[in-house]
């Protein structure tokens, strides 16, 4: 498996000719290295409606006739702008394909629009457990901590913990350090800061604190960078 991480949320997995891209956000990232252009996906991953997840998702499925994954009024939305999306909810799963993906809870907003106007509802925020050929990936998505980490840890063997750290708007470094002895992944893998001036963040120290208070290991990806497990 290739893990390539986009910038801020954004990643893309591969593995045995499956493609997913997760929380695309790239017009508009000064992080981010690659163009929407470069981006040729079978599934595209939305864990909220803001800008900065939400992303391009919409113009990559269209170009690369993804399917849209999402909480079930994110996909209608794709779907009204035109793309394809499969609407599911939090606690819920499904198999596609090679692919398992479950919905889990997270703490943040889902909206879009309400700068100049009124916001467009867009359901609740969500994680994704995303299983393939036996490894498991959890992208937190935007989130503050909760206890019920412990249950998805307990639950699910993951291999690898995409955890925000940017604080102000999700977990900060400490929040993040207990999310992992939550989860108990094998590896961990900070994302959400860094992107502008307000989540800026030392990944190094989330570092240093996880592999001295926990078994897991980190790795810190800069956007454009991959891991192969």
């Amino acid at each position: 498996m290739k893990l390539s991480f986009i910038g801020h949320a954004g990643f893309i997995i591969e593995h045995q000719g499956v493609k997913i891209a997760v929380d695309p956000f790239i017009t508009g990232n000064s992080k981010a290295k690659i163009k929407v252009s470069d981006i040729k996906v079978d599934y595209v991953l939305v864990s909220h409606g803001h800008g900065d997840h939400l992303g391009d998702a919409i113009q990559i499925a269209k170009t690369c006739n993804a399917l849209v994954i999402g909480v079930f009024e994110i996909a209608n939305y794709c779907a009204r702008k035109g793309a394809r999306a499969h609407g599911m909810h939090i606690g819920g799963s499904h198999q596609f394909g090679d692919f398992k993906v479950k919905l889990t809870m997270a703490l943040h907003g889902s909206s879009i629009g309400g700068d100049s106007g009124p916001a467009e509802y867009l359901g609740n925020p969500c994680g994704f457990l995303i299983s393939l050929d036996g490894i498991t990936i959890y992208h937190a998505g935007d989130t503050g901590l909760f206890g019920d980490m412990e249950l998805i840890g307990k639950h699910h063997s993951i291999d690898m913990a995409l955890l925000p750290i940017g604080d102000n708007f999700t977990m900060g470094i400490d929040d993040a350090v207990e999310a992992v002895k939550m989860l108990k992944p094998k590896l961990a893998i900070p994302m959400h800061y860094n992107t502008f001036p307000l989540i800026e963040q030392n990944p190094l120290e989330f570092k240093e604190k996880v592999e001295s208070q926990t078994d897991s290991k980190v790795v810190i990806l800069e956007p454009g960078e991959s891991i192969n497990n």
